[in-house]
């Protein structure tokens, strides 16, 4: 089962293989306390994409859509990202504070697809 979380909330033993999907790194989060088992900042959205988006809901129609056209453009991460989720339990992670916008939930439906 592929599950959904912020890197800021505390890892568990529960999360599997733990996907850091986003291109920058978490601010003021080190690498002991992320606990990340794989970034793949390649699958995360472009740098302009996600300053347009800016986590604004009114956007996030278009921006599933442009992100996915982004995503059909990168088969090897998608590629690399199925591969890991289908070891077993994995969790990507996320740094938004929006949880119900953001390009974890996108790979999620992707992946579960």
């Amino acid at each position: 089962m592929l599950k959904l979380k912020r890197v800021y909330e505390a890892p568990a033993k529960e999360d599997g293989t733990r996907i850091l999907v986003d291109r920058l790194w978490p601010r003021g989060l080190t690498k002991e306390k992320a606990k990340v088992d794989l970034w793949l900042k390649d699958v995360a959205p472009s740098t302009e994409l996600r300053k347009w988006f800016a986590h604004d809901p009114a956007k996030w129609h278009e921006f599933q859509t442009r992100y996915k056209a982004e995503l059909k453009n990168n088969p090897e991460q998608v590629a690399l990202l199925k591969k890991e989720v289908a070891k077993g339990p994995a969790t990507l992670l996320y740094g938004a504070k929006d949880e119900q916008h953001n390009e974890a939930i996108v790979l999620q439906q992707l992946l579960n697809k």
